[in-house]
């Protein structure tokens, strides 16, 4: 069975604790099954589907559940949450794209924003999962990052599905703010709207070096930037890198000469 879920970011942060636990525990208000897909459809300010989980138990009590209460914004909505049976939603895949707004849905299937657990019909499931990617995304994180590699090199880059999502570029955003960290540009101050929401996302520790179990986090492992001073980020002076600082120190000098 497939199913659609809405969740309220303004309550809790469910990209976060997917990424520390890679599930959460969510409160059953559904007949789920273990196999059951379940789509999270996020609320204001997203109004999309943003996450796709499968139910990896259900029935659980209060005492079998993880302690998520630093992911609630709001002590006493934790409180109120903790009661009756649980369900364990394993993350499958996670995504930010308009394909999946809740204009879209509407005309493949989907009759209003969930506000309790929907079954979906065939039609909608189908479009969904078609979009359930990062394929069409612009901007998640350019290939630049293992530009260290020679042509033919083999390369294989295992990290998990947190690390190159438009999830963690959204709430690297949502954190740092949609300017070039190193330079201060903004694209939608200097082109308008075409420049809405543009801008690349840098991994202050190269892709290359991360490991299968390593989590990134957006709060000190990301940071925005401009393509340009990303560009530089990737070349080498002296055969070392730039660190941001020191790209930062570089450009103040440019400009007050």
């Amino acid at each position: 069975m497939n199913w659609m879920i809405s969740a309220n970011g303004k309550m809790y942060d469910h990209a976060a604790a997917f990424q520390r636990w890679g599930f959460i525990d969510w409160r059953q208000r559904a007949r789920y099954e273990v196999g059951d897909i379940v789509y999270i459809y996020c609320t204001r300010p997203y109004k999309r589907v943003m996450y796709k989980t499968i139910v990896e138990a259900k029935d659980m009590s209060v005492d079998k559940i993880v302690d998520d209460r630093e992911y609630w914004y709001q002590i006493e909505e934790y409180n109120k949450a903790v009661a009756g049976k649980y369900a364990r939603l394993k993350l499958v895949d996670q995504v930010d794209t308009d394909f999946l707004s809740l204009e879209n849905l509407t005309q493949h299937g989907l009759n209003a924003a969930p506000q309790g657990p929907v079954k979906m019909t065939e039609e909608l499931t189908q479009y969904v999962d078609l979009y359930m990617n990062d394929y069409d995304v612009p901007g998640v994180f350019p290939d630049s990052d293992l530009d260290d590699y020679g042509e033919g090199d083999k390369v294989k880059v295992t990290v998990n599905k947190y690390e190159r999502s438009s999830i963690a570029r959204e709430k690297c955003i949502e954190y740092k703010g949609i300017k070039c960290a190193i330079c201060g540009f903004d694209f939608e101050e200097f082109y308008g709207p075409v420049g809405n929401g543009f801008i690349h996302i840098h991994h202050i520790k190269p892709i290359h070096e991360i490991g299968e179990k390593y989590q990134v986090d957006y709060k000190n492992d990301l940071i925005p930037v401009c393509p340009n001073c990303h560009a530089m980020l990737h070349r080498k002076l002296d055969g070392e890198y730039l660190t941001i600082d020191e790209l930062k120190k570089a450009v103040e000098a440019r400009r007050h000469r």
